[in-house]
């Protein structure tokens, strides 16, 4: 069985990917929705979610896992690498591709604080700055308003002040540094112009989940979704969204309650 977890709804459009190219494959897919959102998060906060969700997918029979947020892989893959013995996989901003593509010699990159802040992304950045000129564009508050559903009225808000530099930049590709900026990528490209290619590594995560699986791939074809939060929310997130209501569906929702608030401050869950 093959592991995915995200803060919330965001990396289920890699997912959908993973679904799409390993149909045989059994999924287990886990919102901490009660956590949400990792991008403003303390880094001793964040090691410590991602040691709880990636003990408790392991657990469930896991033995791939994917850590489908770019925060939490830029500050928490390499100690779970360290730790654990399962293939892990993660997320990062799709910068070789739009730096090897752009005519224009700039490239946009937008994703959260943490991950632009992270020593990981700099050091990727830092390898195309030479022949690249690479906007780095911190989405404050974007993948909270995306979580609270595509009617947020602070999501556009939020979009047209992201994507202020790049325009006044030139930048001819741009970066969705967050697994839930997909989410948005239409009103993204409204405000960039179609000139501006979006770059989404998802379907480059699926690829490279496939060829790491093994046995993970062979199975029923089942997904699950849980959430530490509110089974009624992701469900309700999941039909307003179509990029994941063409994908999935409201049954297949559960609760974690191992890993939800409640049991973290009772001290029944492990560190």
């Amino acid at each position: 069985m093959i592991g995915v977890f995200d803060s919330g709804i965001g990396g289920l459009t890699v997912l959908q990917w993973i679904r799409q190219r390993l149909p045989q494959a059994n999924l287990l897919y886990l919102a901490d929705q009660a956590y949400a959102p990792y991008g403003a998060k303390d880094s001793d906060l964040l090691q410590q979610r991602c040691d709880q969700i990636a003990d408790w997918l392991i657990e469930q029979g896991c033995t791939v896992l994917v850590v489908a947020c770019n925060t939490a892989t830029a500050h928490c893959i390499d100690a779970l690498r360290d730790r654990l013995t399962v293939d892990i996989i993660g997320v990062e901003p799709g910068i070789k591709p739009a730096a090897l593509g752009t005519r224009s010699g700039a490239i946009g990159i937008l994703a959260t604080e943490n991950t632009l802040a992270s020593s990981r992304y700099q050091q990727l950045a830092s390898r195309f700055n030479p022949n690249t000129r690479v906007v780095n564009q911190p989405c404050s508050g974007l993948a909270d308003a995306i979580e609270q559903g595509p009617d947020t009225g602070s999501i556009d808000t939020i979009l047209a002040g992201c994507t202020a530099a790049m325009t006044e930049a030139g930048v001819d590709r741009v970066v969705l540094g967050c697994t839930h900026y997909p989410l948005v990528q239409d009103r993204l490209q409204r405000l960039l112009g179609a000139g501006v290619q979006l770059i989404d590594t998802g379907e480059a995560i699926a690829g490279e989940v496939a060829r790491r699986a093994g046995v993970a791939a062979l199975g029923e074809g089942k997904t699950r979704l849980l959430t530490t939060g509110s089974r009624a929310r992701l469900q309700h997130l999941i039909g307003t969204y179509p990029q994941l209501s063409d994908h999935f569906q409201a049954n297949q929702c559960e609760t974690a309650p191992e890993l939800s608030v409640q049991s973290q401050t009772s001290g029944s869950s492990s560190a």
